[in-house]
């Protein structure tokens, strides 16, 4: 299995329901390393590092959200291999 880093974006309803906890705890259950922040405009930025299957699954939890928020859309790309203890909320 490949270790890969995909660093993007979480819209919708993702901000004051719980998304960045529930995130970590999701992100922590996986094995995933990485961070999970807040933007301005109302969306989450995410950074996960780990192996594809957990990452696969990751995507797919963070499609779903946990149960307050409403996600639009998730945007993903793959990028350079971060080197993350953990995984935390910035």
């Amino acid at each position: 299995m490949s270790s890969l880093s995909l660093q993007g974006y979480v819209r919708g309803q993702v901000q004051g329901v719980g998304f960045r906890q529930a995130t970590v705890r999701q992100a922590n259950k996986l094995g995933i390393s990485g961070w999970v922040r807040n933007l301005p405009d109302g969306s989450v930025e995410v950074m996960l590092c780990g192996e594809e299957p957990a990452l696969e699954a990751m995507t797919a939890w963070l499609r779903a959200g946990p149960d307050a928020a409403s996600v639009d859309a998730v945007e993903l790309t793959g990028c350079a291999w971060q080197e993350i203890a953990g995984f935390v909320q910035l």
